[in-house]
């Protein structure tokens, strides 16, 4: 009786590995993986991380009032120019497939589309460790 166990385990043993073996493919020509940016993370609470993901879409011209956000941020450019600045930083120009990264609680006091007739989108990942706004007034307030 044992025996029989042990070789339906190994039967069921073969059947995932064949079937992962399945799941698994090669590249196709032209795929590939780029990092686009690592980054380390400030030390966070761990008990209630929540990652979230924000698209922002400025039109032609457009930004944001200066603002902070409690958490680390990863803004990654889908579309068009972000021009980015955190207080005590130097203003960064981000294109289209281009990342840049925010210290918690910096002032983000440039957040804008430069083009005069072109709109942009960028990915904002957030992740907290305590609820609340992702989005505040400079003060805090």
């Amino acid at each position: 009786m044992k025996r029989n166990w042990l070789v339906v385990l190994a039967l069921i043993a073969v059947s995932v590995v064949a079937s992962l073996r399945g799941m698994s493919r090669t590249k196709e020509e032209g795929e590939r993986d780029v990092v686009r940016l690592k980054q380390a993370m400030p030390a966070l609470d761990g008990k209630s991380l929540t990652a979230t993901l924000v698209e922002v879409t400025y039109a032609p011209g457009a930004g944001s009032e200066p603002h902070s956000h409690p958490c680390p941020v990863i803004g990654y450019v889908i579309e068009g120019t972000i021009e980015s600045q955190v207080a005590g930083q130097p203003l960064g120009r981000y294109e289209a497939g281009q990342t840049f990264y925010e210290e918690p609680n910096g002032v983000h006091a440039i957040s804008r589309n430069p083009s005069k007739d072109k709109p942009a989108r960028l990915l904002a990942y957030l992740l907290c460790d305590k609820p609340g706004p992702l989005t505040t007034p400079p003060n805090g307030k």
